[in-house]
């Protein structure tokens, strides 16, 4: 077996001539449907070279959403790392901002050991990932925290939100001024912001306060979604007993409680709970009643209305002249697409465990899987089965692993084991980051992901070709995250 890595650039020998690094070319062929700006080397196989299609976008014009609204100027100057030192302060201590902003809680185990080498930033959590609510008084002189801090002893809003981070050694780069603004931002413009001012005003007329906050999780069917939100599309203010009112979706906030509330990934404020630094004005997120767009041009499907998966792939793409403050967060926009890819994989796995008898898990049930398992206790078995199609599952696994051990048995040993390192250097990439702003790496994750995608597809695309190293008779990837690439030559 020849061991060969090909770090960064494609430095292959071909007749003696060193072949030239590839260069895919700036990212300005734009989709026919929704202006999103691609590379050339991602459009569709089937579309022409001359006129090409784009689909991972808008699904071929299926999916229409609005332009996301203008970022206020005090944030966008804060974003701007060619401000100066402050908006570089800003971005460095983001994610702290956000969170004494953030009216929820993530409920995630955030690996922190990962940036404790040199290296970019990388946000990295373990297991599953939700938000939590609580009530909106704290209980027993408890300091106040997230959504509390819009309504309790508002005369010292300012010390609030920072006394948590006191004891954190970001407590000396975090600005009192810059908390002041955001504060005087985010309650001009953002409307859950207001929503929750509207209860303190309550709070502090009523002296015996019994009433609880509801925000409505299902919109009206023949209401405009994305237009900006108004009180009574957003919450509703309940005195006493709810009754039937409440539905699944929606969030129901207590005035005194010591229990947390797992919100809703389906709800239309899930994302801008979390995220008021990215979602400024409290605009509405995914939620399930979102309908393909223009269905009499398309042939009938059973699907019609937009995924979770579709429905972020659409709002992280650039467009011209669209100005989202999502795409300009970044530390905080690593954490939204971490978040993003949890509740997209959890939404599959909701599918999948509400569609076991669909899914012939009883053929699964047998005594070859307990073996594979290694279980030897029949009381073992899982009650939840993962098809192979789950990437990651052990049957995912497992078939990748028969795949290759068949291949090896029919063609024996491979020729090549390669592995296909990033590197964000890449002209590509460097283009890409510095085009409009001064951005790092880091700041990007999802343009060094697509990448890195299509140079590695170039990459097996050469060797297949037969140029370097003569015909190829076989070849498969191996486990997850394209992690290797076998190829056999004659």
């Amino acid at each position: 077996m020849i061991l060969i890595l090909f770090f960064f650039f494609k430095f292959l020998f071909t007749s003696g001539t060193l072949v030239k690094p590839l260069d895919f070319g700036d990212k300005s062929w734009k989709c026919h449907h929704c202006n999103a700006l691609f590379w050339h080397a991602e459009r569709l196989a089937r579309s022409s070279k001359k006129n090409p299609s784009f689909t991972s976008c808008c699904a071929n014009g299926k999916i229409q959403l609005p332009a996301a609204p203008n970022t206020p100027q005090f944030l966008d100057d804060l974003l701007n790392p060619d401000k100066g030192s402050l908006s570089i302060k800003f971005r460095h201590n983001i994610r702290a901002y956000n969170s004494m902003f953030a009216f929820t809680s993530m409920g995630a185990q955030i690996d922190h050991t990962v940036n404790s080498q040199p290296g970019p930033y990388i946000f990295k959590i373990n297991g599953q990932c939700h938000h939590l609510m609580g009530s909106l008084v704290p209980i027993d002189a408890e300091s106040p925290r997230f959504a509390q801090l819009y309504i309790f002893d508002t005369d010292n809003e300012i010390a609030n939100r920072l006394h948590p981070f006191n004891n954190d050694n970001c407590q000396s780069s975090l600005d009192e001024n810059v908390v002041n603004k955001l504060i005087d931002m985010l309650d001009s413009s953002n409307a859950l912001v207001k929503l929750f001012r509207q209860v303190r005003h309550r709070l502090n007329n009523d002296e015996f306060p019994n009433f609880k906050l509801r925000l409505i999780g299902k919109r009206d069917g023949d209401s405009k979604q994305y237009d900006d939100p108004s009180s009574n599309d957003v919450c509703g203010l309940i005195v006493g007993d709810i009754g039937e009112s409440q539905t699944d979706r929606d969030i129901i906030i207590e005035g005194y409680s010591r229990n947390l509330r797992r919100i809703s990934k389906l709800h239309p404020k899930f994302m801008s709970l979390q995220y008021p630094l990215l979602f400024p004005y409290g605009e509405d997120g995914y939620h399930t009643d979102i309908l393909f767009t223009n269905q009499e041009h398309y042939t009938p499907s059973k699907r019609q209305k937009v995924t979770m998966r579709a429905y972020y792939a659409y709002v992280i793409q650039e467009r011209l002249g669209d100005s989202s403050t999502l795409t300009k967060g970044g530390r905080l926009y690593q954490q939204f697409l971490v978040d993003a890819f949890m509740n997209v994989e959890q939404e599959r796995l909701d599918f999948i465990r509400s569609n076991q008898e669909n899914l012939r898990t009883e053929s699964y049930k047998g005594v070859q899987d307990a073996v594979l398992r290694g279980d030897v206790n029949g009381s073992s078995t899982g009650k939840i089965i993962l098809p192979s199609s789950l990437t990651g599952s052990p049957r995912y696994m497992i078939n990748n692993y028969h795949d290759a051990m068949a291949i090896c048995r029919h063609y024996g040993n491979p020729d090549l084991f390669i592995t296909f390192t990033c590197n964000v250097n890449w002209p590509e990439i460097q283009r890409e980051i510095k085009k409009s702003r001064n951005y790092k790496a880091e700041d990007k994750p999802d343009i060094i992901a697509r990448v890195f995608r299509y140079k590695l597809n170039d990459m097996i695309s050469f060797i297949k070709s037969g140029q370097p190293f003569g015909k190829t008779i076989a070849g498969i990837f191996l486990y997850l995250l394209y992690s290797s690439y076998c190829l056999y030559s004659m």
